[in-house]
């Protein structure tokens, strides 16, 4: 037999080797992965306690980032409502009125313009007081015409620097612009983007305790059941296995109750929202979690309770040596 036709079959031996541990280690993920979830369920109401803890601990943080999530979209509405309202000198006529608003659209930092005549000022202002006998008496409209611009960039500051511009065109009188309130909201959501992140934190830190704690019990459980395979030789890897399966179960199933709270939250208020919209005037809906955010809800809930089970695990498992 050639050197060559032993090294081709050492080799294929080697493969073989090589994929029957694969296929093993594949199959013993596989039966810890069920062993685990059929302990679960052989104690149902402590697994569903254990989850419910983990589902409450994930849906006050869940639920406040989706209200700023709904918060940055009524930001981005507000942000294209913004506008400006240049009112003209009292001596501009008509067309010297539909000049300017023509010279006013064709700055570069204008999106969109809108002429309001003197006599449209005052029939808007007539209507939004309800006075249109007594404005009727006045013997002349002391209203000027005006344009109302929507600035292509809403930044404040760049609005500001528009205002200025503006200011300086002949016939312009007055710039007229309010950002103090959207100031305001954005600073509330900064500050709520800032206490969402801190609470996530905390309740994740919550959710790391929970399990931790429940996987310690179950390593205090099967304590001499992980002191005999470690006497005969299971490695730390072996063992943590099953442990890990329980944590992510676990981080699973609360991720699964907390995704059914926010549903059944989101549709509880959808319509006293909406209605306290309606009343300002405004649309405003919760927004959904949708594909991507159930998919982060539920990945987080696994990721943190295979965390809590690993640390907990890894923790006892250097304090148990065999007997």
């Amino acid at each position: 037999m050639s050197r060559e036709t032993t090294a081709r079959r050492g080799a294929r031996a080697r493969q073989a080797t090589a994929g029957g541990r694969g296929r093993g280690w594949l199959r013993h993920h596989r039966a810890m992965a069920l062993d685990s979830a059929r302990r679960l369920l052989r104690h149902p109401v402590g697994s569903l306690l254990t989850m419910l803890a983990i589902a409450i601990a994930l849906v006050l943080p869940a639920g406040l980032w989706l209200a700023l999530d709904g918060a940055r979209l009524l930001d981005a509405e507000l942000d294209r409502s913004a506008s400006l309202t240049v009112y003209l000198e009292e001596r501009v006529d008509a067309v010297e009125a539909g000049r300017i608003e023509q010279a006013l659209a064709a700055r570069p930092g204008v999106a969109e313009t809108r002429l309001i005549s003197a006599a449209e000022g005052m029939a808007e202002f007539q209507r939004a007081l309800g006075l249109e006998e007594a404005l009727a008496r006045l013997p002349d409209n002391p209203l000027p015409a005006s344009v109302v611009l929507r600035p292509a960039d809403p930044e404040p500051a760049a609005v500001q620097a528009l205002a200025g511009e503006l200011a300086a065109v002949a016939g312009v009188d007055e710039v007229r612009l309010d950002l103090a309130w959207l100031e305001r909201l954005r600073h509330l959501a900064e500050l709520g983007r800032r206490v969402g992140l801190g609470l996530a934190a905390l309740f994740g830190l919550g959710v790391l305790l929970v399990v931790g704690n429940t996987i310690r019990l179950a390593v205090e459980n099967r304590r001499q059941e992980i002191e005999v395979v470690t006497l005969i030789g299971a490695t730390h890897a072996f063992v943590r296995r099953p442990f890990l399966y329980s944590g992510a179960w676990y981080g699973l199933g609360g991720g699964l109750l907390a995704w059914g709270l926010l549903t059944l939250g989101s549709d509880w208020l959808a319509a006293p929202i909406a209605a306290l919209a309606a009343s300002y005037g405004a649309s405003f809906q919760l927004p959904a979690l949708g594909a991507a955010g159930s998919a982060t809800l539920l990945g987080c809930s696994t990721l943190l309770g295979w965390l809590g089970a690993w640390i907990a695990v890894s923790r006892h498992l250097a304090q148990i040596r065999p007997r």
